[in-house]
């Protein structure tokens, strides 16, 4: 088990060898932070005291040295394009991740697994409903996630904060959709081309759906959506009247390009990177940002990029020589994402209109620690443009400690993720119950 530094995360990398009767190797690979285990490799050489392994489905290998007997491995993980330094130390046992709000089964309520139809796109998503032994009708919510393609659970760095979020809720008598994002898991349709506005519609259809289902208290159904999911709820919210209530968990209250600004800002203070450097940074961002906001054609604008990219590399005075090479191996990667549909569209969304035009009860709620959406300059955007709104029924709550994932953390960095056994904080499960159950 080795970790890899990827600059705000630290990934945990492990490799199990096993070598059959015909001195065959064979590695299966482990990532636990990502909930990822038992991941097939092609090929796995051992000669002499060097070892290579090849995943051709992740463009992925590791090339390493055996030390201190069988004990140690000092070695370089490649993957897309980009290296990074592996050293993996032999463990007495495979890691097992603590996680004590993991539920387990049995439940005190209802889950059973459902699908439903985005009429708008002819796009069937997938998901469980969970709801509350009883008569009803329950209060109920749908629950949207944050950006990048994640499962029902929103499971990542070997957490599941949906799963936690839905056995709360459901057993203080609130019943909850979760889904998996298009194109993940059991759902249908194309993540890579969609949009912030497509998974609107794939959250309003949800609420569509669940609206008509027995047991559901159509008077009181709601949107609670983390980080992007919490500007996709406003989003509905601005346009279909049965919204009757919105949770923003981490939700942005000011453009995707300041928070991607403050957001690099503050990640890189938070890992003590000195602070010219940082300005070297955040000036590249802008103007590669503003490149992309200005020039509407993509491969215009990929020519553009691919200039202002090469030129801050070659001229960084911030960056060793090998990194250099390996940022200019990975360029190609860099300005595809910049170039995709669902970033060009983030970049310039801004929640204000849409928070103008909310009236439903909101409750948002972000961490003290958050360094991906900045808690204070987001509720203080979402507080104004909700007082603006004539907004009479809405909650503004910090919560202390917690990073962008509602953890109680030390540093709030990415990097802590996967590594805090916590899931979701106790108080923001019970800010959202008490907030939905209030409305009844």
């Amino acid at each position: 088990m080795g970790k890899l530094n990827l600059g705000a995360i630290q990934l945990r990398l492990g490799i199990n060898l096993s070598v059959d009767n015909n001195s065959k190797f064979t590695a299966l690979l482990d990532s636990p932070d990502q909930n990822a285990f038992g991941i097939k490799t092609d090929t796995t050489i051992i000669s002499g005291d060097n070892i290579t392994i090849k995943v051709k489905k992740l463009l992925a290998g590791y090339e390493g040295t055996i030390v201190q007997g069988d004990s140690l491995i000092n070695g370089k993980w490649t993957q897309g394009g980009q290296t990074f330094d592996l050293n993996i130390k032999k463990m007495l046992a495979p890691v097992v991740l603590k996680r004590p709000q993991e539920p387990k089964p049995p439940f005190p309520y209802k889950s059973e697994e459902v699908t439903f139809l985005n009429e708008k796109a002819n796009i069937e998503l997938a998901g469980t409903l969970t709801i509350p032994e009883g008569k009803g009708p329950f209060p109920a919510v749908v629950m949207v996630t944050g950006s990048g393609q994640q499962n029902r659970d929103e499971a990542l760095m070997g957490h599941k904060p949906f799963l936690v979020i839905a056995d709360y809720l459901t057993r203080n008598g609130i019943a909850v959709l979760r889904y998996d994002d298009r194109g993940t898991a059991k759902s249908k349709g194309v993540f890579a081309t969609s949009t912030t506005f497509d998974f609107a519609d794939d959250a309003e259809a949800g609420l569509t759906w669940l609206k008509k289902q027995p047991l559901i208290d159509e008077k009181h159904l709601g949107i609670a959506g983390h980080s992007e999911g919490g500007l996709i709820a406003p989003i509905i919210a601005s346009r279909n009247k049965n919204v009757n209530f919105i949770i923003l968990l981490a939700g942005p209250g000011i453009s995707g390009i300041e928070i991607l600004m403050a957001q690099t800002e503050l990640i890189s203070q938070k890992s003590g990177i000195k602070p010219e450097i940082i300005q070297e940074s955040l000036k590249l961002n802008k103007e590669l940002y503003d490149t992309v906001i200005k020039e509407k054609d993509n491969e215009m604008a990929k020519l553009v990029l691919r200039k202002i990219m090469v030129d801050g590399i070659i001229n960084s005075k911030s960056i060793t020589d090998a990194q250099k090479t390996a940022q200019l191996n990975s360029i190609d990667a860099s300005i595809s994402q910049l170039t995709s549909p669902w970033f060009r569209t983030f970049l310039q969304l801004d929640p204000k209109p849409y928070l103008l035009k909310t009236k439903c009860p909101v409750l948002a709620l972000n961490g003290t620690k958050d360094v991906q959406v900045p808690f204070k300059e987001d509720l203080d955007a979402i507080d104004k443009y909700l007082k603006l709104a004539g907004n009479k029924n809405y909650t503004i709550m910090k919560i202390e400690g917690v990073n962008h994932l509602f953890q109680h953390a030390d540093t709030g960095l990415p990097s802590e993720y996967g590594n805090i056994e916590e899931t979701f904080a106790p108080e923001a499960l019970k800010a959202m119950s008490d907030f939905i159950l209030k409305l009844k």
